[in-house]
């Protein structure tokens, strides 16, 4: 038996975790630049709790407001000048995934004079800022994961930089900050947490450990089901997505990802689909694929989720994701040949042909 195990950020769970353990804070620096979207931030409260956090402390900060949903390089660069401008000492990311993996970035271009396509060299002569992670919706796990994930319009798709040095050193889960959610972005959260676990339990690098995380987050998942599906999602259900959403993360940290995201990354970057949507549409069609492969794993998770037959997980996902899509024969072929260059197609359970992810995804869209 052999495993490597490591989880860089001390997290703190809870209602009001942020202001009881704001001391933690106070060892950062004196001046922090919080990294956050348009509203997501302000909405959950969360910003407003970290601010009043920071001035009771007399910490100085700045706000950069201005992160894109899949946030792009040129964002990233244009907040890493700020905060190299203003010689802040630590970053603090506010909002879902695209504030939290932004904050990343930012954290590396604060002190490191790079082109932001230098992030996916992966190596920074300079170690990056630290960063506080504070989730507001209950999907990513990038508060407690080494990675950033970032969209090239140089090459229509996104990519993902990391190391260990951008764990974020500090999270505060309070799942208060997601009940602001509308129903549809819970739901494609929650469904991008259950594809973590999901991929991570069943490609080719999970370990002992990371199958702990992973059966334990899709076993949550299949207690919060029937309140998806109903859409009954009330603060204990919420308290639940997030716990499951950092095991998610805490999974994919040891792992990566599959073909699931590989071939989901160009129906976002393409097609506008939300990310876990996007995720929740394959992740079917990517277990009967492989199911040779995994099968007891496979039937595991469909007894964690109270299922009875990947026929029936397709059609729950299908009535989660709520969203038909039609394909043309250029995009199946170009989004297949996209996904094939993805770094995940290495940890699949099976081999994998770019005729096979069109077949998938001929499986899963209805083509025109």
């Amino acid at each position: 038996m052999q495993f490597k195990f490591r989880i860089a950020t001390k997290v703190f769970f809870g209602e009001g975790c942020l202001n009881k353990n704001k001391s933690e804070i106070a060892g950062f620096g004196k001046k922090s630049m919080i990294v956050t979207g348009r509203s997501s931030g302000k909405k959950s409260g969360a910003l407003d709790d970290m601010t009043k956090a920071l001035e009771e402390l007399s910490i100085d900060y700045i706000i950069y407001d201005k992160i894109e949903n899949n946030p792009s390089l040129e964002n990233v660069a244009d907040a890493g000048k700020i905060a190299r401008e203003e010689k802040v000492d630590f970053i603090a990311g506010i909002g879902g995934g695209s504030p939290l993996d932004a904050s990343k970035a930012v954290a590396v271009l604060a002190v490191n004079d790079i082109q932001p396509v230098e992030l996916f060299n992966n190596a920074f002569d300079n170690r990056p800022l630290p960063i506080i992670a504070i989730p507001t919706t209950a999907g990513t796990g990038s508060e407690v994961t080494p990675y950033s994930i970032l969209t090239r319009n140089d090459i229509k798709n996104k990519m993902s930089f990391g190391n260990d040095d951008i764990f974020p050193a500090v999270a505060f889960l309070d799942a208060r900050y997601t009940e602001s959610l509308p129903y549809s972005v819970t739901v494609d959260t929650a469904i991008d947490a259950l594809s973590h676990a999901v991929e991570g339990y069943t490609n080719k690098r999970s370990t002992i450990m990371s199958d702990i995380f992973a059966v334990e987050a899709i076993s949550v998942f299949g207690e919060c089901l029937d309140n998806l599906l109903t859409n009954k999602i009330d603060y204990r259900i919420r308290e639940k997505l997030l716990y499951m959403a950092m095991l998610g993360g805490m999974v994919i940290s040891h792992t990566g990802t599959t073909i699931v995201h590989g071939l989901g990354y160009p129906l976002t970057y393409y097609k506008g689909i939300p990310h876990g949507r996007a995720n929740g549409m394959l992740m079917a069609e990517y277990l009967k694929f492989n199911y040779e492969a995994i099968k007891d794993k496979t039937d595991n998770i469909l007894r964690l989720l109270r299922v009875g037959s990947l026929d029936e997980f397709g059609k729950i996902m299908k009535k989660l994701v709520n969203t038909e899509l039609s394909l043309s024969e250029d995009e199946i072929t170009l989004f297949a040949s996209t996904g094939a260059k993805h770094r995940s197609v290495a940890q699949n359970p099976r081999d994998i042909a770019v005729s096979d992810m069109v077949s998938i995804l001929k499986n899963v869209f209805k083509v025109w």
